[in-house]
């Protein structure tokens, strides 16, 4: 247990790289449970202390905000995709 990485440290590092996408396209993959997954892909406009918020276009020209938290990143209930590329931002190991 002394070798591991804290999580909170994980989501530090997940918010600090993130702040270099700000204005950029991104592509977000979520499980919403039940086997229901929403696949939305928009302009990350804002990466808070603990969340981060992405703009999507919505029917009619409509924009729609949407907000996830970096623990479900690490998690993997959140994956995040480059937009351009359709690699994978972030990919964690899961720790017993």
């Amino acid at each position: 247990m002394e070798n591991e990485i804290p999580p909170v440290n994980r989501v530090d590092l997940i918010h600090e790289e993130l702040g270099h996408y700000v204005g950029q396209r991104i592509k977000v993959r979520a499980n919403m449970g039940r086997s229901r997954i929403v696949e939305r892909t928009g302009v990350l406009v804002q990466a808070h202390p603990s969340l981060f918020v992405i703009e999507v276009e919505e029917r009619r020209g409509r924009k729609a905000r949407q907000s996830y938290q970096y623990v479900d990143v690490l998690t993997g209930t959140v994956e995040l995709f480059d937009a351009n590329t359709n690699e994978r931002m972030f990919d964690f190991e899961a720790v017993d």
